[in-house]
């Protein structure tokens, strides 16, 4: 074990909200048991029933402070990646998607993807981690072929990893239910997204919330604080990641320090994956039809807003179509109201 007196002190981000496409998504699927009458109050469908989410990831350069930091330590990261480009037809027709992918917000952002040290996904599903790779260019070679990229792919002729130079940071236990393909939903872990990246990982095993095989009750906080069950990803790297299971048991969130600003410190950025995909899910029994565990998700919920709350973090939905980023205060009814915090 390194000497922690050893460590640089952590690193501080700036960061870019990239929007990598809208898309869509049945609305009873995104809202499990909650009635219809009750949710689409608040979240229009178009006339199938479906939901418009948005692809949202963060674009993070690390500022420049003087700290003599270890060769390899990543400049830039970004944080999910979103679907890209490999669906067929079919699947692109019955999520709607609009053909945007993370490649042009990077453009955009005056980013290639060659400048990308490391990508942190915070689970494996498509809409997260599909554009890790993309199809293939005219004249180029293919990185990795198969047979079949899974059905719903139209990368059966081979693709490309999107980030060349960049290591990618998964929970181990995510990648290993990739791979079986333990998921409520048939075609969400596409070989031609997991299999090319395999020698690129860099697999975390952040502590869970609760023990193994216990099931907490339905206030109940983890035992230990998220100082001990997060996992700082290099050494003073500034960016942690930590366990929220229930939409899949491996999902992961990813924290990281903004730069102190003139006006005060820094702000604390959470990036907060399917365990509250956008502002409409902050109920407590607001888990999806397509989370693994959903009664898992509502306890995981709960105790990750109570953390908000007490630390001051702004949190980043993953899917929320508005404005992303939000603070949570609690209320006086026991829960927590969100509140939609600048960029």
């Amino acid at each position: 074990m390194t000497d922690s007196h050893t460590l640089p002190p952590p690193a501080r981000y700036t960061f870019r909200l990239l929007r990598a496409g809208l898309f869509k998504l049945d609305g009873g699927s995104m809202f499990g048991l909650i009635p219809r009458t009750v949710w689409s109050r608040q979240v229009p469908t178009d006339d199938r029933g479906r939901i418009s989410v948005q692809h949202n990831c963060l674009l993070l350069d690390r500022v420049e402070d003087g700290v003599d930091r270890p060769a390899g330590t990543p400049r830039r990261v970004i944080i999910e990646v979103g679907t890209g480009d490999k669906l067929d037809s079919k699947m692109r027709e019955i999520f709607d998607l609009d053909g945007r992918t993370v490649l042009d917000a990077l453009m955009e952002a005056g980013a290639t993807p060659e400048s990308i040290d490391a990508a942190v996904v915070s689970h494996l599903h498509f809409d997260h981690a599909g554009a890790l790779t993309r199809l293939c260019r005219e004249g180029e070679s293919p990185d990795w072929t198969g047979e079949d990229g899974g059905g719903g792919s139209s990368a059966r002729g081979g693709c490309r990893v999107t980030f060349p130079n960049a290591s990618i940071y998964v929970q181990q236990r995510e990648w290993r239910d990739a791979l079986a393909n333990r998921s409520v939903m048939t075609r969400t872990y596409y070989r031609d997204h997991l299999l090319p990246i395999e020698k690129r990982l860099r697999l975390v095993d952040s502590p869970r919330p609760f023990a193994p095989g216990y099931t907490p009750d339905r206030d109940e906080l983890p035992p230990a604080p998220v100082e001990l069950r997060e996992t700082e990803l290099w050494p003073g790297a500034g960016v942690w990641v930590f366990n929220v299971p229930g939409h899949t048991w491996g999902q992961q969130a990813v924290r990281f320090t903004e730069p102190d600003a003139p006006r005060g410190k820094g702000r604390t950025i959470v990036f907060t994956p399917d365990v509250m995909p956008t502002a409409a899910h902050l109920g407590a029994a607001y888990s999806l039809a397509y989370d693994v565990e959903p009664y898992t998700s509502m306890i995981s919920r709960r105790w990750l807003l109570m953390e908000a709350a007490e630390r001051g973090w702004v949190l980043c939905l993953d899917h929320e179509p508005g404005e992303p980023l939000f603070r949570v205060r609690a209320n006086a009814k026991g829960w927590f109201d969100l509140v939609p915090e600048p960029a």
